[in-house]
C-alpha cells in the first residue's frame, strides 16, 4: 500500500535504469514502482496492487502505475521547477548523493509525482507501487546505495497513457524528520501532553505548526501552511486534528505496528536520536495524519509545516 515526502526497492528491491530520455534527473535514481498495471482486472476499472497485511493484493486503478518513461519525465519536469507542478504547494528535491537523507528525499518527490500526476491529489495511490516497504529500509539503513535494478515493466495489457482520474490520497510532501526534542508547539497546535499510559512519547511527536480553523471562507476551508508564493495554502477548518487525540492514534498505530485506519501501512517508533529513527517516527506521524478517518482519509501535509522541518533535519544530518 502507500507501505512509505520523497525510493522500488530502492535497491532491496532496488532502483530501475531504463534507456536515457531527454531528461536532467538520473533515471537509476527514480525507484521501479514494483507493481505491474492491468493485473488481474475485475471488470469495474481496478486491478491488482501490493499486496495487503492479509496476503491480499490491494485494489488499484488498472492504469496504475503509469508508464514508466512518462513518470520519469514529470519526475523531471518537477526537479527542475522544484515544485509538484500539478500542485504548486509541494516543494521537491532530487540530490543525489547515498545518504539516507538524500534517497528519501528522492523517494519524497517520487511519491508526490506519483499522487499528483494528473493534479492536486489525482494520480496513483502509493498502492500500486512498494515504495511504502522500500522507505522503511532506507529509514532503516537497510538498503545498499549503488545497485541499480532493473525497471518495473508493465505487461502489454496494461494501459501505457498516464492516469487521469484515479484520486489518490491527499497530496503529500512524503515523509518528515521529527527532530530528537521537540520544541513547544505555539498555541496553533497546543502543547504536548503527558504520553498516555504505553503510548508514545509526546515530546517525540512533531507539533503541527499550523492552526485550524484560521480565517474560513465559508466553505469548510481554512488557512494552511503558506506556499510557495507566500498565500496559505487551502485546508479543511477541521484540520490538524486536536493534539491530544492525534497522539493517541500515533500511540495506537504504534502499538498495532501498521496504521489502524489503513492496516496495508506498517510503521515504527524507534526512540534514539540517529537520522533514520527521526525520520521513521515522522515517517509515522505523516501516515497517522492522512489516514485518521479511514484509507486516505484525514489531513494534508499542509496542515503542517514538517515539510520544512524535513528539510531542516536532513540539511543537518548531511552538514555533519
Amino acid at each position: 500500500m502507500k507501505y512509505y515526502l520523497v525510493l522500488s526497492s530502492l535497491v532491496a528491491s532496488a532502483f530501475a535504469s531504463p534507456a536515457l530520455l531527454t531528461r536532467d534527473v538520473d533515471v537509476s535514481l527514480i525507484p521501479a514502482f514494483g507493481v505491474q498495471a492491468g493485473v488481474n482486472p475485475d471488470g469495474n476499472g481496478n486491478c491488482d496492487g501490493i499486496d495487503g497485511p492479509d496476503g491480499v493484493p490491494i485494489l488499484i486503478p488498472c492504469s496504475c502505475p503509469p508508464d514508466r518513461d512518462a513518470f520519469v519525465q514529470e519526475v523531471n519536469t518537477n526537479v527542475n521547477a522544484g515544485i509538484v507542478v500539478n500542485n504548486p504547494s509541494l516543494q521537491v528535491s532530487f540530490p543525489t548523493d547515498d545518504s539516507i537523507g538524500s534517497q528519501l528525499a528522492r523517494l519524497n518527490t517520487a511519491f508526490d509525482t506519483l499522487q499528483n500526476f494528473a493534479g492536486p491529489g489525482v494520480g496513483c495511490p502509493i498502492e500500486s507501487t512498494d515504495w511504502t516497504q522500500l522507505r522503511v529500509e532506507i529509514s532503516d539503513g537497510d538498503v545498499p546505495t549503488s545497485t541499480p535494478s532493473a525497471p518495473s515493466s508493465n505487461p502489454t495489457s496494461a494501459p501505457s497513457a498516464p492516469p487521469t482520474s484515479a484520486p489518490s490520497a491527499p497530496p503529500s510532501s512524503g515523509p518528515t524528520v521529527v527532530p530528537t526534542t521537540v520544541a513547544s508547539p505555539s498555541a496553533a497546535s497546543s502543547a504536548p501532553s503527558a504520553a498516555p499510559t504505553g503510548g508514545v512519547d509526546p515530546a517525540l511527536v512533531p507539533p503541527f505548526g499550523v492552526q485550524a480553523g484560521v480565517n474560513p471562507d465559508g466553505q469548510g476551508s481554512c488557512d494552511g501552511i503558506d506556499g510557495p508564493d507566500g498565500v496559505p495554502v487551502l485546508i479543511p477548518c477541521t484540520c490538524p486534528p486536536d493534539r491530544d487525540t492525534f497522539i493517541a492514534d500515533v500511540s495506537a498505530n504504534v502499538a498495532a505496528g501498521f496504521i489502524i485506519s489503513n492496516p496495508g501501512l506498517q510503521i515504527s517508533w524507534p526512540t534514539d536520536n540517529s537520522t533514520a529513527s527521526q525520520l521513521a517516527r515522522l515517517n509515522t506521524a505523516f501516515d497517522t495524519l492522512q489516514n485518521l478517518d479511514g484509507i486516505g482519509v484525514g489531513c494534508p501535509i499542509q496542515s503542517t509545516d514538517w515539510t520544512a522541518l524535513q528539510a531542516e533535519i536532513v540539511a543537518e544530518s548531511e552538514s555533519t
